[in-house]
């Protein structure tokens, strides 16, 4: 899972009532429970292949990840699933740009009242690495342009009589306050700020620091990345996708660089910041500094697979409608520490879904009669780089575009202990919450409602990728109702997120608990079987912010 920051958020009292009783309107003779049960050993034995010091941590591009991504083929194939992936078989191949940033390139100078002031990398700033460019270079004024936010549906637009044309927009880290966490997370993300910057005439990116990402993410605690590599998808063109190549470069500032900018403007830092602690937005403004910032990249073309298989629905016409299960299985591969165990081996983050994913396949494979929807299984490769292989396949499908019906992502479930509850980021979107409650009653378990709304998860796996192309989307995890009294969910949860949540401490000797496996495996075949044979296909909320923002 992509970088969840929620490591203070965990306590008991999150242990939260499950949701009322579903309204089952909405389907027609939902299935029953079936004879079908999940095989630990099962699941057990793909976890521990795919979370081997073998595959070295399953980077995206690696031969560890081709490794993993055969095996996942292989065992579909097994089952009787049908390939659909290119030319025929189970995988689809993604281009990707890697760059990677000359740590000793980049130079940022400040000309202001005072003289000129050469920022130091990466003490006062950070950047990253280019996918547009190998010299990335840009000269210009600096504009404030207080978060960088336009969300009409929020009455909330910064670039308001503000005039960025060719110049560098400087813009403040997050969102505001008060804005609802989910859709915030929409308007507040990099890629929309860049979109915005871009399309009103800007050259160049500065993100500035604040208190609220001090305190979620320091800037201290950016340093350690400052070696990942940027990777983007490429276009038929060969070039980048998602991108916005009219921003030349961009950097993040620590609060001691930032303060430089507005020493003689109309606000200096300080008073932004008490605007901020007011949950006020400041207006933005011109500032009395011009940039000369640039940097070197070097770029290499890679490829990696996802994995998609079928499941032929048995209706004539409902089987040219897809439920979508997702589960990446890619992980962050070596990582450069002086420790003798490097291998982030992934087995929790996400060899744990993969593994649920493949056995739910299984499931549905030995079903005496199919149901009614197809459903399509897809492993997708470059979660930890931004979401980038379910982004490449929601955008180049290999079924008929707007035909995926319903999407059910498996991120991260921690499998240490049994649980009574699940929990469905997203569910409150859509008539998705319905089916998955419906589901879930047939095993004994109850949908309770997300335990950490501030921290917007419905934006943050591979669910995401299917939501920006109109799909109600759900992202599965178990819950944190503990089935013995003497365990706390949430505890549990907290403690891998502190001890061994992307560290090589992520291996197959942790105490997995395969009973909750196996529950898992069966709420998530029922799910699909439910969404794959109820009357109406799925669909999301009457004016819903993702169903209207992103529905086709």
């Amino acid at each position: 899972m992509r970088q969840i920051m929620y490591l203070g958020m965990l306590s008991a009292g999150l242990m939260l009532a499950g949701c009322q009783s579903a309204n089952q309107n909405a389907l027609q003779d939902p299935p029953a429970k079936q004879n079908i049960h999940a095989d630990a050993e099962r699941i057990k034995s793909h976890l521990r292949f795919l979370s081997d010091d073998l595959l070295e941590g399953r980077d995206t591009g690696s031969r560890g990840h081709e490794i993993a991504s055969l095996y996942i083929a292989s065992e579909l194939e097994g089952y009787g699933l049908k390939p659909a992936g290119d030319d025929g078989g189970f995988l689809q191949r993604a281009p990707f740009r890697q760059a990677s940033l000359e740590q000793s390139s980049p130079s940022l100078v400040l000309e202001t009242a005072k003289g000129k002031v050469d920022l130091a990398y990466p003490k006062q700033y950070i950047t990253s690495a280019s996918p547009v460019s190998e010299l990335a270079s840009v000269k210009g004024q600096l504009v404030f342009a207080g978060y960088g936010i336009i969300a009409p549906e929020l009455k909330h637009d910064d670039y308001a009589d503000l005039d960025v044309n060719g110049k560098v927009v400087v813009v403040l880290s997050g969102k505001p306050a008060s804005f609802p966490s989910e859709e915030g997370a929409h308007f507040g993300s990099t890629n929309e700020k860049k979109r915005h910057a871009a399309e009103h005439g800007a050259i160049g990116y500065i993100t500035i620091t604040t208190p609220t990402a001090e305190k979620v993410r320091p800037y201290q605690n950016l340093l350690n990345y400052i070696h990942t590599p940027t990777v983007r998808w490429l276009d038929t063109s060969g070039q980048p996708a998602n991108i916005y190549p009219s921003l030349k470069n961009s950097a993040y500032l620590s609060k001691e660089a930032a303060e430089i900018l507005f020493a003689n403007a109309d606000m200096n830092l300080e008073q932004i910041y008490q605007l901020l602690e007011e949950d006020k937005s400041p207006k933005g403004f011109a500032l009395p500094v011009s940039i000369d910032f640039s940097k070197r990249s070097e770029h290499e073309t890679i490829s990696s697979p996802n994995v998609v298989a079928i499941l032929e629905g048995s209706d004539p016409t409902l089987k040219n409608e897809y439920i979508v299960y997702s589960a990446h299985s890619d992980h962050i591969g070596i990582a450069k520490t002086v420790k003798k165990d490097k291998i982030n081996n992934g087995a929790m983050d996400n060899a744990s879904g993969t593994s649920i994913l493949l056995e739910t396949a299984r499931l549905f494979s030995q079903m005496p009669q199919r149901p009614k929807r197809s459903i399509l299984f897809v492993a997708v490769t470059a979660e930890e780089k931004g979401l980038l292989g379910s982004d490449y396949f929601a955008q180049n499908p290999t079924v008929p575009k707007g035909a995926m019906v319903a999407n059910v992502n498996l991120d991260m479930p921690i499998l240490t202990y049994e649980f009574n509850d699940v929990i469905a980021f997203g569910a409150d979107h859509s008539d998705l919450k319905e089916s998955v409650s419906l589901a879930a009653q047939k095993i004994g378990l109850t949908l309770s409602p997300d335990p950490w709304p501030d921290q917007a998860l419905f934006t943050r796996s591979d669910h995401y990728s299917f939501v920006k192309q109109g799909v109600p989307s759900v992202f599965l995890v178990p819950g944190l109702q503990s089935a013995d009294p003497a365990v706390d969910g949430s505890k549990k949860f907290g403690e891998f997120l502190a001890t061994n949540y992307h560290k090589p401490g992520d291996d197959f000797n942790q105490p997995f608990n395969w009973k909750a496996a196996t529950k898992f495996a069966e709420v998530n075949y029922y799910i699909g079987l439910t969404l794959a044979n109820q009357a109406k296909r799925s669909s999301w909320n009457e004016g819903d912010f993702f169903g209207d923002t992103f529905s086709k």
